[in-house]
């Protein structure tokens, strides 16, 4: 199937907002949470959608997107099954970065750390935090392993949906759990004209942040 344009030709003058040294917050997850809740006042969709980055035992990279469901001065946490190929790849490699991207406001933000587990204690909350409806997927999904059909977690969910009618409480599979990314580097990137666009970033230093601005 032949294109309907030339994607080389397809380009936008970047012109929204800037991005100063003067104007961003000292601390990197102050600055993220004032571009996280302005994508989520302009009502950008998902706001939350990142991409995840990690590494293979071959050194291959590998991306998927995922949702953050938490932000402190810890980091930036997510939740997925951990016998998932992300999982396993972090397990071999806890090294990672994930990618934000608001369309709307011409704004990306790149992270880079180290992934550890949260505690149960957290990885229960937010288990149980969900619909019951996701609670059972997370029973009824092998993720990341092949199947013959469809129908095969079709009926594994009818299966365990049966099972947990009357439970009010769905145990969490030992297997699903979340993960913190704590970050060693952050960078703010703010679309501008002429494709001379900011860049602003965080490095950690010691105990300290550094902030730097990058050629685009």
């Amino acid at each position: 199937m032949a294109l309907t344009h030339n994607i080389s030709d397809i380009r936008i003058n970047y012109m929204k907002h800037a991005l100063t040294e003067d104007s961003v917050s000292e601390n990197p997850v102050h600055q993220f949470k004032v571009w996280l809740q302005e994508a989520i006042d302009s009502q950008v969709e998902e706001p939350t959608a990142m991409v995840l980055s990690t590494v293979d035992a071959q050194g291959k990279p590998s991306a998927r997107v995922v949702l953050l469901k938490g932000v402190d001065e810890q980091g930036f946490s997510f939740y997925t099954n951990y016998a998932s190929r992300k999982g396993q790849e972090l397990e071999q490699n806890p090294h990672a970065s994930l990618t934000f991207f608001w369309a709307g406001l011409e704004r990306q933000v790149r992270v880079e750390g180290k992934v550890e587990k949260v505690a149960d204690e957290e990885s229960e909350k937010y288990f149980h935090s969900r619909p019951k409806g996701s609670q059972i997927g997370a029973w009824a999904s092998p993720q990341s392993q092949v199947i013959e059909a469809r129908e095969v977690l079709e009926q594994r969910e009818k299966e365990l949906s049966a099972r947990y009618a009357d439970v009010e409480l769905v145990p969490r599979p030992k297997h699903w759990g979340g993960y913190r990314l704590v970050p060693q580097y952050l960078e703010f990137w703010q679309g501008r004209p002429s494709r001379l666009h900011d860049r602003i970033v965080y490095e950690m230093e010691g105990n300290n942040w550094l902030i730097k601005r990058l050629a685009p």
